[in-house]
């Protein structure tokens, strides 16, 4: 069954990168993808697919970080029987497989010295030759290749071929981050919330509340479409109450019970719970909280100084002062706010 792709976003960056990909689309050159992981190269790369001359022939894909670099070669190029260990039959590789069509190579920067090399060939030329034989295979492959590498920083380090590089680069599609791309968390915070929903069987779509929405756009999403929804999928199917969805997990692993490794030591090896239940608990005395007389009262005045402290330390930047705690961005702000010191360091 073949799947069904969609490109969601209003900001003019994405947009302007999905023209640039249309407007390549028709032209029988090879196209570079350029984006972080998780913006959506593959999907970009399907458009300029299905918007080519090319679109009722084969769209071949091919992860060259999914194999190692004995193997890689062969999947491209194919191999003869006997051509290698364990290679006991014919078999022909991604670019005779993707005859007159497009052949989409993920993670291009992974490729090696030679395998760099023989691909130039290809390109160049239109002709393969397998592993193990002496015969030229003409094909007819039109390239669109991914990474989330610079890759003529790579040239510079002579780790990637400039021949190649030039070769491929006709056109170059950069994909905007999702931090770049203002209005569009939302968008696609709707988009797979709703779809969420429908799956799990939701007569209604309640929406988002307005502190899931705060930690949502405030968020930097490193990474981007893919963590999002991700995000999102996870709060829609455990809200469990009535009205908006206002409850965002950003970081599923976070727990009270979260597993602890040694600091310092060589070994990773979490610590043992009964270690960790014997060790003294050590509280350092602090005289600022003595108008604080119940228990409630003295944790949140030492939470509160301790977020004060931790903020001058790092010169009121938030994420540095989230990271040196412990805690996430949106655990940080929601802090920050029930102390009121959120228009401290903005």
């Amino acid at each position: 069954m073949e799947r069904v792709t969609q490109v969601i976003g209003q900001s003019s960056a994405f947009l302007d990168a999905l023209e640039r990909a249309s407007r390549a689309a028709a032209l029988d050159r090879p196209v570079l993808v350029i984006g972080e992981r998780g913006t959506g190269k593959e999907l970009v790369a399907e458009r300029l697919h299905r918007l080519s001359p090319r679109w009722d022939q084969p769209l071949v894909t091919m992860n060259c970080a999914a194999l190692p670099e004995t193997l890689i070669e062969a999947e491209l190029f194919g191999h003869e029987a006997g051509a290698f260990t364990g290679a006991t039959k014919a078999r022909i590789g991604r670019f005779e497989e993707a005859h007159r069509g497009t052949l989409f190579l993920d993670e291009l920067g992974t490729l090696s010295m030679g395998a760099q090399e023989r691909l130039l060939r290809a390109v160049e030329y239109g002709e393969i030759t397998r592993i193990g034989s002496s015969r030229a295979v003409q094909v007819d492959v039109r390239i669109v290749a991914a990474t989330n590498e610079h890759l003529p920083e790579r040239v510079e380090k002579g780790t990637f071929r400039a021949d190649l590089l030039d070769r491929l680069s006709f056109e170059v599609v950069t994909i905007p981050p999702l931090r770049h791309r203002p209005g569009d968390v939302e968008v696609l915070a709707e988009f797979y919330g709703r779809r969420m929903a429908s799956e799990i069987g939701w007569v209604d779509w309640p929406g988002w509340g307005p502190n899931a929405l705060d930690i949502l756009v405030h968020y930097d999403w490193p990474g981007n479409v893919r963590e999002l929804r991700n995000v999102v999928e996870r709060a829609v199917y455990r809200w469990e109450q009535d009205g908006p969805i206002d409850a965002i997990e950003i970081d599923p692993f976070q727990s009270p019970f979260r597993l602890r490794t040694m600091q310092g030591s060589a070994s990773s090896a979490p610590v043992p719970a009964a270690a960790a239940a014997s060790a003294p608990v050590v509280l350092e005395a602090q005289p600022a909280l003595a108008g604080a007389t119940d228990f409630k009262g003295r944790v949140a005045r030492f939470e509160k100084e301790l977020l004060q402290r931790a903020l001058a330390d790092h010169r009121f930047n938030q994420r540095a002062t989230a990271e040196a705690l412990g805690l996430t961005y949106d655990q940080l702000r929601h802090a920050l706010k029930r102390h009121e010191l959120l228009q401290v360091g903005g």
